[in-house]
This record gives structure tokens, C-alpha cells and sequence, in this order.
């Protein structure tokens, strides 16, 4: 009985240091990749925001600013945050800057569908919060957990470290 609590005990380990950190991994890689693309897609179009975007009611400090600059910036956004965080480089700032993109797409967006999102994830009126709310609490995983062992954070003396 002891060799095997033995064994069950190395078999553990063994499988904690092979697996540790892959599930931050496939989040930061996931989540990455849906902002890069999202940023890249309105960098693409081009400076002028498209007539829908342009409609939008935009919380504070986004009130303050113009269509057009919304849409740029939330373009760079996506994409600087979304690559820092597929590196692993500040990923817990790079994870607090897409919950707050997040945040604003909620409110200007994705809110008024209610729950529609809950059954489906696309209505004919566009799409509910149900895919923000899901890659919320995967930024919030990030912004708890840090990036993991597979970030590029682990690589910086202690000190150094971004949060």
C-alpha cells in the first residue's frame, strides 16, 4: 500500500510540472487571438467608423472623444493588448485593458440585446452578451492568475516583472 501512495504521489507531480500552466496558455491564447482579430479587422477598414459605430452611445471618457477615434483606438487596443497578452508580456495589465474594451462593448453594444445571448449567441439584430461575458471571466482568470509559465513574465527577474 505504501509503494503505491508512493508512486500516485510521484505520478502527480510529475503530471503537476508537465501540465501546470497550459490552462492560463490556451486562455491567453484564445482570448488573444479573438481581440487581434476584432482590432485588426477596424485598423483594416480604415480611420473612418463605420455608420452603426458611429451611432453608438459610449460611456465616459469615450463620450468625450469622436466616432472615428473611438474606433481607432479601440482597433490598437485590441491588437497591443491582445499581443501582449498572446505573449504573456504584462498579462495581467494587458488582461485589465481588454475587460475594460470589453466593458465598453457590453454597454454600447451587446447590452441592449438582453438576454438573448443566453439562447443563441447572434440574433438578427447582431449579437448579445453572452461571448463578452465569456471572454470576461476569462480575463478575469488572467487578471487573478497572472499569464502562467508559458508567459514571456517568467523570463523577467522578480522585480521587473509587470503586473
Amino acid at each position: 500500500m505504501n509503494s503505491l501512495l508512493i508512486w500516485n504521489a510521484k505520478l502527480n507531480q510529475m503530471l503537476h510540472n508537465t501540465l501546470d500552466g497550459i490552462g492560463l496558455l490556451l486562455v491567453r491564447v484564445w482570448v488573444a487571438q479573438e481581440f487581434i482579430r476584432a482590432g485588426w479587422g477596424k485598423l483594416a477598414a480604415g480611420p473612418e467608423a463605420p455608420q452603426w459605430f458611429a451611432t453608438l452611445h459610449f460611456p465616459i471618457p469615450q463620450a468625450w472623444i469622436s466616432a472615428n477615434s473611438n474606433w481607432v483606438l479601440a482597433g490598437i487596443g485590441e491588437v497591443v493588448l491582445g499581443g501582449l497578452l498572446l505573449l504573456g508580456l504584462g498579462s495581467r495589465l494587458a488582461a485589465l485593458g481588454l475587460l475594460y474594451v470589453t466593458w465598453v462593448a457590453v454597454y454600447t453594444v451587446h447590452f441592449d440585446l438582453g438576454w438573448s445571448g443566453w439562447n443563441q449567441i447572434d440574433t438578427d439584430a447582431g449579437q448579445g452578451f453572452k461571448v463578452p461575458l465569456m471572454i470576461a471571466a476569462m480575463l478575469m482568470v488572467v487578471c487573478t492568475q497572472g499569464g502562467g509559465r508559458y508567459a514571456l513574465d517568467v523570463c523577467l527577474p522578480r522585480n521587473e516583472r509587470p503586473t
